[in-house]
């Protein structure tokens, strides 16, 4: 059986030009990884792919799913997402398995009959780190947490639509809403996770391929995945403990 990889993280954490690093410069690791590909029914953006990225399905479609017992369809900040689960049995038998998506579907595949019998290792990419997360929920820091959250990330994916789209439409802001108010909760999840990579440089970021190689957050990052995946622990990776994040 192969071992099994989610890496998880709020909306433009990250996750997308992280894996796509790993592929690109780490090539001996990101070949053994195959992506475990879920059924959505949100639109699909420009830069995706169906049937790469996600199966794109109606939302009736993926409705229809839930009567049978080889998928779990899950709501995820007002899509459906769908879950084969017989496909990631398979997969498993196969070879190594990666998952990259959003915090709720990750830590219901670790929560998985298929997780149980497999070795799994569980990566959260987070917006901030540790410390931040203290200082920001101090009394004496006079910030509202859950608001503050909501704002960074609001920026991070505002400018991701803007880099992909060249403007932000106007019937994506009521999702840009809903993915940037989810964000705390989210992170009340990495706790979950084996370990947690703090990342600045979201998808919005230019740090990832615009100079040719990846610097700054987007390259720490890029270093801690692949040294996970090799089994260190680099020092720069973190491990957050139940009530760091309010709700968690």
């Amino acid at each position: 059986m192969g071992r099994l990889v989610v890496l998880s993280g709020p909306s433009c954490a990250g996750k997308g030009p992280l894996c796509a690093a790993l592929e690109k410069y780490h090539p001996e690791l990101g070949s053994r990884l195959e992506k475990l590909v879920l059924h959505n029914s949100r639109a699909m953006r420009p830069v995706e792919s169906d049937g790469v990225d996600y199966h794109f399905r109606s939302r009736e479609e993926i409705e229809a799913l839930r009567a049978d017992p080889g998928f779990a369809v899950m709501d995820v900040r007002g899509d459906l997402q769908a879950l084969d689960l017989a496909g990631l049995e398979c997969s498993l038998e196969a070879g190594d398995v990666l998952f990259e998506g959003n915090p709720f579907t990750g830590v219901h595949i670790l929560e998985s009959e298929a997780a149980s019998r497999v070795e799994v290792l569980g990566i959260f990419l987070a917006p901030f780190s540790r410390a931040e997360i203290v200082r920001l929920k101090a009394p004496e820091s006079g910030v509202n947490l859950s608001e503050f959250t909501a704002e960074v990330m609001r920026r991070k994916i505002l400018r991701r639509t803007g880099r992909q789209k060249g403007r932000v439409p106007e019937e994506d802001l009521a999702d840009v809403e809903r993915r940037c108010t989810s964000a705390l909760g989210e992170l009340a999840l990495a706790h979950r996770f084996d370990y947690v990579i703090p990342n600045h440089d979201g998808e919005d970021s230019e740090n990832w391929f615009d100079f040719g190689y990846p610097i700054g957050d987007a390259l720490r990052a890029l270093q801690c995945f692949a040294a996970l995946l090799n089994g260190e622990v680099p020092a720069a990776v973190e491990k957050w403990d139940p009530g760091l994040v309010p709700g968690s």
